[in-house]
Order: C-alpha cells, then sequence, then structure tokens
C-alpha cells in the first residue's frame, strides 16, 4: 500500500473486525484499533474507503442479527470522530461519496463467500480502483473477500497491518537468537500437529500444554483420569516423544487437577505419578511452572501459542499466567498469537510485556509453519501477471 499513489483512489480494505459482542456492545476492540493507521493512510490520501469483514460464522446467505457489523460501525465512527456508514445491501451497487467511509454488512452473508465464488469475487473487485489486503487473521482461507477478489482488481495490495504482521513473524526466522523456546497449548494434538513438526526442527525447548500435554502423557503410559486427550493421537504423540531431535520437549512432573471444571470446584497439587482415575488435569503444578518459567526466563527468542491450562477460572490459572510473566520478563523477542492467548494476555495485564502480539490465530500457525499464506501467493501471482502485461 505504501509504494501506490493513494490520492482520491477508491479503497476496498478487507479489514479482520471480528470483534467479541456482548449484548451488542464490543468487550474488546483490540482488531479495530488494529486497523486504524491503515485508515489513517486513506483519509490523509483523500480517499474514498470501503470496508468489508466478516464476523462470527453464520449461515452462509441468511442475515442474522448477532453477527451484524452495524455496531462496529458506530463504534469506529466515534473512534476516529469520521462518520463511518454502514451499508446493508450493496450487492445492487451504491453510490459514494469522494472521502467517504463505508462499512459493509457482514460478508458472510452473501452467498459464495466461504466458496470464493468468481461472481461474488467479481463483484467486491468492482467496487474499487486499490483493493487492500490487511486482514491478516483471515489470510489463511481461500474466500472471495481474500483472495478470489485479488485475481479480479485492477490494482491489488497488502496492508501496513498485514506487512507488520509478515515481517514480526519473519523476524523468529531472520534474526532469533538461541536459546529458542515455543509454548504450544490447546485441546487437541491433531490441529496443531503440524505446527509442532515446524517448530521442533527449529527452536531448542518446547512447552506442550493443555489437552496435547495430556495425549502425551497418555502416550508416556501415564493416568490422565478423566482429562481430555486424543485416544486416535497416543502413536504420532509416542513417536514425538522418541523421535531423534535436538529440540527437548519439556517434562510435565506435576499438575493441579480437580474432580469438576467450574468456578466453586476445589483444585489440589498432585505428583503426575499419582493423578487418580476420576481426577481431571486442568493446569501445570508449581514445580513444573517454576522449571518452565526458569527456561523461558533465560530465553532468547519466545514463541506463544495456546494456554497450558483453563486460564479463565483462577485456581487453574497459575501455569499460564506464570508462563506469561515469565515471557514478560525474558529481555528477548516474544511473539505471541491465537484467540486463547491474547486473551490470557490481557486478563494479566501483560500486553505491554510482549513483543508483538499478533492477530491472527489460524493464520498465525499457518504462516509459521509454511512461511506464507494463500492471500499472500494470490497477491504474488497479481502482481508477476500485471508485470507481464496483457
Amino acid at each position: 500500500m505504501s509504494e501506490l499513489k493513494l490520492t482520491k483512489k477508491k479503497l476496498l480494505i478487507r479489514v479482520d473486525l471480528n470483534v467479541p459482542l456482548s449484548e451488542g456492545k464490543i468487550s474488546s476492540d483490540k482488531r479495530i484499533r488494529a486497523i486504524l493507521p491503515t485508515l489513517k493512510i486513506g483519509i490523509e490520501n483523500k480517499c474514498s474507503i470501503i470496508l468489508i469483514s466478516h464476523m462470527g460464522r453464520p449461515k452462509e446467505g441468511q442475515f442474522d442479527k448477532q453477527y451484524s457489523l452495524k455496531p462496529v460501525a458506530e463504534y469506529i465512527t466515534q473512534l476516529i470522530q469520521k462518520e463511518v456508514r454502514f451499508i446493508s445491501e450493496w450487492s445492487d451497487g451504491f453510490d459514494l461519496i469522494e472521502g467517504e467511509i463505508v462499512l459493509l454488512e457482514n460478508i458472510r452473508f452473501s452467498e459464495g463467500e466461504k466458496d470464493n465464488s468468481e461472481n461474488l469475487s467479481k463483484k467486491l473487485a468492482d467496487l474499487c480502483d486499490i483493493f487492500v489486503m490487511d486482514a491478516f487473521g483471515s489470510a489463511h482461507r481461500k474466500h472471495a473477500s481474500t483472495y478470489g477478489v485479488i485475481e479480479f482488481s485492477e490494482t491489488a495490495c497488502a496492508g501496513p497491518l498485514m506487512g507488520k504482521e509478515i515481517d514480526s513473524i519473519n523476524q523468529i526466522y531472520t534474526d532469533s537468537k538461541s536459546p529458542i523456546i515455543a509454548i504450544v497449548g490447546g485441546s487437541k494434538i491433531s490441529t496443531k500437529l503440524e505446527l509442532i513438526k515446524s517448530l521442533s526442527d527449529f527452536v531448542d525447548y518446547l512447552i506442550l500444554g493443555g489437552g496435547i500435554a495430556n495425549t502425551i502423557l497418555k502416550a508416556q503410559g501415564k493416568e490422565v483420569g478423566r482429562s481430555l486427550y486424543e485416544e486416535s493421537m497416543l502413536g504420532t504423540a509416542k513417536n514425538m516423544i522418541e523421535a531423534n531431535s535436538e529440540c527437548q520437549i519439556m517434562e510435565i512432573s506435576d499438575v493441579v487437577v480437580a474432580k469438576g471444571i467450574n468456578d466453586s470446584s476445589m483444585s489440589e497439587v498432585k505428583d503426575i505419578n499419582s493423578v487418580s482415575n476420576d481426577d481431571l488435569i486442568l493446569d501445570i503444578g508449581p514445580k513444573t511452572s517454576d522449571v518452565y518459567e526458569e527456561t523461558i526466563k533465560k530465553s532468547s527468542t519466545v514463541i506463544w501459542n495456546g494456554p497450558v491450562g483453563v486460564f479463565e477460572i483462577d485456581q487453574f490459572s497459575s501455569g499460564t499466567e506464570g508462563i506469561a510473566q515469565a515471557i514478560s520478563q525474558c529481555g528477548g523477542y516474544s511473539i505471541a498469537g491465537g484467540g486463547d492467548t491474547v486473551s490470557a494476555i490481557e486478563k494479566f495485564g501483560l500486553t505491554d510485556g510482549i513483543s508483538y502480539i499478533s492477530t491472527g490465530g489460524g493464520a498465525f500457525l499457518e504462516f509459521i509453519c509454511d512461511k506464507t499464506l494463500p492471500s499472500l501467493e494470490a497477491l504474488k501471482n497479481h502482481a508477476k501477471n500485471l508485470e507481464k502485461g496483457p
């Protein structure tokens, strides 16, 4: 975007405004504030700006009020002190005043978005002089508004947020110093297997938490009681443990268990070899946490995706909070991504302690694994085709 002549151009900017709403009120505006520098560039260049985004996972082709972006348009208006006009029906075209900012209704209400419909892609491309892809959090999806539109746009480019995300993640590969540690939490090892494999070839230490850690423990022959784990992934987990790798998968020596998962559940610290068959493992124990924290503090590069316990409930949050505190004190370069990870960082008030917090979840993981994303590839192909000419 910074390389183009933007003055008085009509911009269609794909942004990520998939923010949490509670009774029509925005509970976290992090993603909205992340697009403000992009809006500022467009306003300073006297551009007409069309914003487009998704919200949640509504049934395609059907309006659902709980997923409407109208409250977001009102919120941005207050934030930038400039009207953002909300347009609910746009497929048949609409008038756009020079210098105006509009936000279109949730693109997932439009048929063909998820299927990358050529018809919808062309309709989107016809709205603008320049398409700007600035939704890193959706860049891993081959949808009409993140992928197909690029092919049919006269000019397409990456926005400043997209560039910042890519540069920040690339920094762990280009400028990182050892020791490098990665923390990967989550419920299922199957959904993060490629990430774990990719990181294990690159990092010195690997901490696994949540249901992923439970699967590892079960594969080691440990009792995990009624804890969440993946039976079908036990063989894969065993191979991972036994793999001849320079990466050290850090061990769990104690855990926090309970009989239920709620605010009133009584927690208990147990040695990893003392877990009962009716226990639920809901956090790492203090001895394990101490070892993890010391290793993190000595690391020069930290990659974090996923909590190590049920941090939303206070009695099961100590492990995740300890990791967050250690990262903020390590003094090296740290990057974190994923919805639950960001929620944990915000809960513990440590947003200033992380070098870079990504706006992406799935895109964050996919870019770390593959070093590219579908939207990026589409932008590269678009640029190549422009160079070739007709």
